[in-house]
């Protein structure tokens, strides 16, 4: 009986998180090829036996990746679009705020989906419906403050491809650049001016202050 069977017996298998968690880490540092049984087990100081304990097979596991990423960047926008807000400006922030908190939307993440898209019509199918709903769920945001259909997909059509567009381009900005031209995507991407009580919230969110602002990196709008 060899030291990780040993270790198996002793209970300690992992847990499905724990390999999720694994095969999230190596999809990203190294892509789609480093996500398989063998690998996250010596990752994870593991026996290969463990895997199987949590997931069919590596299938199984790519399709967790899948969920999970539904789960993060999906679930995050669609909360922000349906968040409570008075007016379109409020809500648009909504939107914004979430694609500046990486906790929330990951950016890597999205993108490293987007590239698996291009290996496999599966997930390109699965990439185009997540896109759709997203979308959706923007241009529903206009709708409810009153604006016009073929307005409101526009508009949610610029909000989002403008955000897919800084993942692609893989643009790096400070949080206070980022912050510091929200006002003008707002006026643009809503039609209105955010009022200076909506933008302190928004602020608020942050810890920031247009006066005492320093250099935070983040890695898109």
């Amino acid at each position: 009986m060899t030291g990780v069977d040993i270790q198996d017996q002793k209970g300690w298998r992992g847990s499905r998180e724990v390999w999720l968690d694994a095969a999230k880490a190596a999809f990203l540092e190294s892509g789609l090829d480093a996500v398989k049984v063998q690998s996250l087990a010596t990752r994870l100081n593991l026996s290969r036996t463990s895997f199987y304990w949590f997931f069919k097979d590596r299938a199984a596991i790519l399709d967790a990746l899948l969920e999970d990423w539904e789960a993060t960047n999906s679930d995050a926008l669609f909360a922000g679009a349906n968040a409570y807000a008075e007016t379109i400006a409020e809500a648009v922030l909504n939107v914004i705020s979430v694609f500046i908190d990486e906790t929330r939307f990951e950016p890597r993440f999205d993108m490293a989906v987007r590239g698996w898209a291009h290996q496999s019509d599966a997930v390109s199918a699965r990439v185009s419906a997540a896109d759709a709903a997203r979308l959706a769920a923007i241009r529903q945001m206009f709708v409810r403050f009153g604006f016009g259909a073929d307005e409101a997909d526009v508009r949610a059509r610029t909000i989002y491809l403008v955000q897919i567009g800084y993942i692609s381009m893989q643009i790096t900005e400070s949080l206070d650049v980022r912050i510091s031209r929200v006002p003008a995507y707002v006026k643009t991407f809503a039609g209105q001016t955010a009022t200076a009580a909506e933008l302190a919230r928004f602020h608020a969110r942050y810890g920031y202050s247009p006066r005492q602002a320093q250099p935070r990196r983040l890695s898109n709008l």
